[in-house]
């Protein structure tokens, strides 16, 4: 049993993943992808342009049909599950472009997460309730975005778009964060601050984070573990210092010019 970052960790997998293909036309975008996230853990997830790792993210939370294969969460089986169901098991992810409602305030977009969740509708069809503005406020200031909270999304710098982006993901309180490039397009100042919260949510509020990252030195920082794939192939999983050592993860990713997807 682990106890990196004063964590112990479960030694039954909180999410598998068995065998997983996805085609699209002649296209392998997926080979059979194995995987298994232990509760607490914090994994990277990397690999050269076009090999799949938001694909992969994609047939995790039911946003696309596998043509084979196994997904579980907690034991149950989750394959064919839709996503508001899968989000609602305690499943959440962001996504490689950002999705926030531009055209409503801050603290609008993390109350409606919580909408989406528990069928309430903050001012749309209804108010919402202490509760709910009273932890959208908290999350905005855990992420340091509490003075923007009355602002236009929209208006926002992209890298406090990518900070509001996680305080919705963090709204209806995930036990599995899915992360996907949470610091591409960010000025290097907010790289550091988005850095430390997911290190505190790992380590202070034991979520459990798999993350896309372009960013090698993010992953070396913050994750014990990753798992590489590379045209639709895992070819390593293990601790980040072997792994990034390993000759085939040199050739096919590090030693790439282009390493975002």
């Amino acid at each position: 049993m682990s106890t990196r970052f004063g964590i112990n960790r479960s030694t039954a997998p909180l999410l598998v993943a068995e065998g997983l293909v996805k085609r699209y036309g002649g296209l392998t975008a997926l080979a059979g992808v194995d995987l298994a996230i232990r509760a607490g853990e914090l994994v990277g997830l990397v690999g050269p342009n076009g090999s799949g790792k938001t694909t992969l993210f994609d047939c995790l939370t039911g946003m696309t049909v596998l043509d084979e294969g196994r997904v579980s969460y907690e034991g149950a089986d989750i394959t064919r599950a839709r996503p508001h169901r899968i989000g609602r098991l305690g499943i959440a992810r962001t996504f490689q472009r950002i999705r926030v409602y531009e055209a409503m305030t801050t603290l609008d977009n993390v109350m409606l997460s919580r909408a989406w969740s528990d069928n309430e509708l903050p001012g749309v069809l209804g108010r919402p309730s202490g509760e709910t503005t009273e932890r959208a406020t908290e999350l905005l200031a855990l992420l340091g975005i509490a003075e923007q909270r009355n602002e236009l999304a929209g208006s926002l710098s992209w890298g406090q778009q990518r900070l509001l982006e996680l305080a919705m993901v963090l709204m209806p309180d995930p036990e599995l964060i899915l992360l996907d490039e949470a610091t591409s397009g960010v000025n290097p100042g907010l790289i550091h601050v988005i850095k430390e919260r997911i290190h505190s949510l790992n380590r202070e509020d034991r979520k459990t984070i798999l993350m896309i990252e372009h960013n090698v030195e993010v992953i070396a920082d913050l994750c014990e573990r990753v798992i590489v794939l590379d045209h639709g192939v895992k070819i390593a999983d293990g601790p980040v210092d072997a792994v990034f050592r390993d000759p085939t993860v040199v050739e096919a990713y590090l030693g790439r010019e282009e390493i975002v997807e």
